[in-house]
């Protein structure tokens, strides 16, 4: 039961960072491209 004490927190603090993480990659226009990056597979680099 001591671990759940100690897993409990942990896990939150993990997924708070996830979150934020994720929500600075949101507002930093992280995936803004989603047509050129697309395309980008396509295209030969010679």
């Amino acid at each position: 039961m001591n671990v759940l004490v100690v897993l409990i927190p942990i896990s939150l603090i993990l997924g708070g960072l996830g979150l934020a993480a994720f929500l600075w990659a949101v507002k930093s226009d992280q995936f803004d491209d989603a047509q050129g990056n697309a395309a980008r597979i396509l295209l030969d680099d010679e």
